[in-house]
């Protein structure tokens, strides 16, 4: 029996898949839990709609993604943080204060955790931080520590 999985299946395939399976193991395991429908013309139909959709939602995403990625590159911040002997920072600056910053400053708004930030920063100087919004679209943005 060909059946369309709705979950992914160890075994028989990842959600949006088309299966071949016995038709014991369908009709009393996977139709009764509802992880599979089986693949009539109609639910195959509805399959292409949905994986058609999915791909204009997904290529919204990264152009949504991608004019974000340049309006952080055309927008450095700037953050004033107490700093020591040398430029050695009292305390540090870490993904959150980038993200806090940059929406004080430019009105951008980004998820702390698209924050590439390997170590939190704890000198005074300009740096290039990389943002990852989206799998393809990856940018550098330049931030400014000064000194109190």
């Amino acid at each position: 029996m060909k059946v369309i999985l709705l979950q992914d299946i160890k075994g028989l395939g990842k959600a949006g898949e088309i299966a071949n399976v016995k038709d014991g193991y369908a009709r009393n395991y996977l139709l009764p839990r509802k992880l599979v429908v089986e693949a009539t013309e109609g639910n195959l139909k509805t399959l292409a709609e949905q994986k058609v959709s999915q791909e204009l939602k997904q290529q919204q995403e990264i152009d949504e993604a991608k004019d974000i990625v340049a309006k952080l590159e055309e927008s450095p911040i700037e953050i004033t943080a107490k700093a020591g002997e040398g430029g050695k920072l009292f305390g540090s600056v870490t993904s959150k204060d980038l993200a806090e910053a940059l929406e004080k400053q430019h009105k951008i708004k980004i998820d702390r955790r698209k924050i590439v930030l390997p170590e939190p920063i704890r000198e005074l100087g300009i740096r290039d931080v990389e943002v990852k919004l989206h799998t393809g679209a990856v940018g550098k943005l330049k931030v400014n520590i000064k000194g109190e």
